[in-house]
Parts: C-alpha cells; sequence; structure tokens
C-alpha cells in the first residue's frame, strides 16, 4: 500500500532548520493563481509575491510605482492556489520607509487582506524602526541587503554593489542588525560571493541568494526569467530552465493561422 505522503506547510521555524542541516531553501516570485498553483505544486519552498510585479506585470521600468492595493490583489491570488509553499509578500516603496506607523498599518493590511505568511523590506538601519514596529505586531519579517531596487535612484545603477571594503562593512553590520532585531530571513542580491558567503556563515537565520554565489542558503528568481518568458533580460546570475517564449509565441501563431485558414474549429470541436 502507498503511502500518502503528508503536505507539509513551510513555516519559518522549518526554514530554520533547513539552513541548519544544510538543505538548501528554494525560491521563486510569483504574482497570480494559475503560476503559483504550478510552483507549489512542483515543491517550491517559498514564493515571493515581488514589486518585480511592477515590471513583469505592469511594464514599468522600476519597481517603485507599485502599489500597496496592487501588491495585496496579486497576493491574494497567489494564497488561494497555495498548499505547501511560505508566502512573503514584498511591502512596496513608500509603505515603510521613515514612518513606523505606517509600516505597521500597511503589513497588516497586507496580511489581513491577502492572507500572506510574512513580508519583506528592503533596507538595513535605516529602516529599523518600521522593521521592529512590524515585528511586535507579530508578523514575520525578511530582510533585503545588497542591491535594493527601491533605492535605484539613490545608487543610479543595477550593478553589483557592496564591492568597497566600506559598502561591505556596512552590509555585515546591517545583517547583523536584522538578525539582531528579529528578522526570520534575508535575501542578499548582486554582491560578491565571498561576501554573501560571509554573511550566511555568520547568521543562524537563512539567507536567501538572487546573483550572490553558491554558498548562501537558498536561491530566488524572478520566475518569468527562469522560464524564458521575458527575453531581454540576460544577467550573469540567471539561469534559463525553459525557453517559454519561444513555445508561447509559437502556440499563438499556430492558433492565429488555424483561424484564418478555418482549420479551428474543426466539426468535432463544436456541438
Amino acid at each position: 500500500m502507498s503511502q500518502h505522503k503528508e503536505i507539509k506547510l513551510i513555516t519559518t521555524h522549518q526554514m530554520l532548520a533547513m539552513k541548519q542541516r544544510g538543505e538548501r531553501i528554494s525560491m521563486l516570485t510569483a504574482y497570480d493563481y494559475s503560476m503559483a498553483q504550478i510552483l507549489d505544486g512542483a515543491g517550491i519552498d517559498v514564493l515571493l509575491v515581488g514589486d518585480s510585479a511592477s515590471n513583469v506585470m505592469a511594464g514599468h521600468e522600476t519597481t517603485l510605482p507599485i502599489t500597496l492595493d496592487q501588491l495585496i490583489y496579486h497576493a491574494q491570488g497567489v494564497v488561494r492556489a497555495v498548499k505547501r509553499a511560505f508566502v512573503v509578500v514584498d511591502m512596496p516603496f513608500g509603505s515603510y520607509q521613515g514612518n513606523s506607523s505606517e509600516a505597521l498599518r500597511s503589513a497588516i493590511r497586507i496580511m489581513k487582506e491577502s492572507g500572506g505568511h510574512g513580508v519583506k523590506v528592503e533596507g538595513g538601519a535605516e529602516v529599523k524602526d518600521s522593521i521592529i514596529r512590524i515585528l511586535t505586531a507579530g508578523i514575520p519579517v525578511m530582510g533585503h541587503l545588497g542591491l535594493t531596487p527601491q533605492s535605484i535612484y539613490k545608487f543610479g545603477t543595477y550593478s553589483v554593489r557592496a564591492k568597497e571594503e566600506a559598502e561591505a562593512q556596512k552590509l555585515l553590520e546591517d545583517a547583523r542588525l536584522l538578525q539582531e532585531i528579529g528578522c526570520f530571513g534575508i535575501v542578499l542580491e548582486k554582491i560578491p560571493a565571498a561576501l554573501a558567503k560571509q554573511v550566511a556563515e555568520e547568521l543562524t537565520i537563512p539567507v536567501i541568494g538572487i546573483g550572490a554565489g553558491p554558498d548562501v542558503d537558498g536561491q530566488v528568481l524572478v520566475v518569468h526569467d527562469l522560464l524564458g518568458i521575458t527575453k531581454e533580460f540576460k544577467p550573469r546570475f540567471l539561469r534559463r530552465y525553459a525557453e517559454l517564449h519561444d513555445v508561447m509565441t509559437d502556440a499563438v501563431q499556430r492558433y492565429v493561422a488555424d483561424v484564418k485558414s478555418r482549420e479551428f474549429p474543426s466539426k468535432e470541436e463544436g456541438y
């Protein structure tokens, strides 16, 4: 008799245990019900309802324009699809910086209205008060250091961060601070692999990398990049596991041709 394996819900506690036993954590973005259902069914550990929806789903150049309402809408669909994965929702630009009361209100709205399991916040010491305030409400917070896309106009570029000693030192201090105040994990984006390794080894909480080398506790990519739905974005850290842009284009072209030539629908496809 085949034993039915219980679907375990991934929790912050389990992610900590995964780090302790050296099991890598898999994480991808998701912005809608159908995609999230596929990713969850395929065994992904963490789904990030990323503010990258601003680029991927809405066609904006940066992550800045997406609103709290829009992210909650995306998160609602993802949460409805999920049976196992831990769902983290990005707090969008302007919903937490500089005002811890506003940050708490935003985080509570995300949790209540979307049913997500935690929130992600960009930055270190400068957003400390906001993170502490959110944590006091019992809401799990994931940090995000290195290249923080919401600060694109401060950096002026999407190139690798923390190559200089001073910035690397600040990143290390921020990572320690985020752990100390109670974040359950940290995303490190586009930083030197050696620095990411140092952070992951020093911290007890999981460190997830994107363009941060192999020596962290897990990896995250934007799902549309991994599946090859987007064609233009080709950073060094991206591995494409499919070329769905070509597959989908071919399918639609064949459909168009069949409609034009009256091949579709056939008699069998009618009532």
